[in-house]
């Protein structure tokens, strides 16, 4: 079994919805799933409302007392495969993260065939359905996932 953290940029939207989709989803593949923000609040903060809807809608939860993070760089190596929404968020990733660890870091629209190396659109400028749109593509990533897992692609070799 192995762990996972899912970047966004603020920890409210998008990484809190694929964390609770690939809790329900992914539970043959991961033991540890987190999910956390480059730039998130360091106070901590409750997932965006509009997303919570939205993962109530499509029958995804995440505990009441939820609450964002920041990414700690000294605790990406805790992570066996860290998934992010944009090629931002990769790039800064990889400069927090000691050489050895980059092949961990990867997009996750790496595993939408149809996406390959595009950014998970951030919803929250935008309107409410975003936010569904947003948890199909992170349920398609992790088919892609599971099918990457399934077939021994997933985690970089040591």
């Amino acid at each position: 079994m192995a762990s996972v953290l899912l970047v966004c940029t603020a920890n409210i939207c998008r990484s809190p919805m694929a964390e609770a989709i690939f809790k329900k989803k992914l539970t043959e593949v991961f033991q540890t799933v987190a999910s956390a923000g480059v730039h998130a609040d360091p106070r901590g903060a409750p997932v965006d409302a509009r997303a919570a809807a939205a993962l109530a809608r499509h029958q995804y939860e995440l505990p009441r007392r939820w609450r964002s993070r920041r990414v700690e760089p000294e605790r990406l190596g805790a992570h066996d495969l860290v998934l992010a929404m944009e090629a931002d968020h990769v790039a800064s990733l990889r400069k927090k993260a000691a050489p050895e660890l980059h092949g961990r870091i990867r997009l996750l629209s790496d595993f939408l065939p149809d996406l390959v190396g595009e950014d998970i659109p951030d919803p929250y400028f935008g309107p409410v359905n975003g936010f569904d749109a947003v948890i199909v593509m992170i349920e398609r990533a992790a088919s892609g996932v599971l099918q990457a897992h399934r077939n021994g692609q997933l985690l970089p070799r040591a």
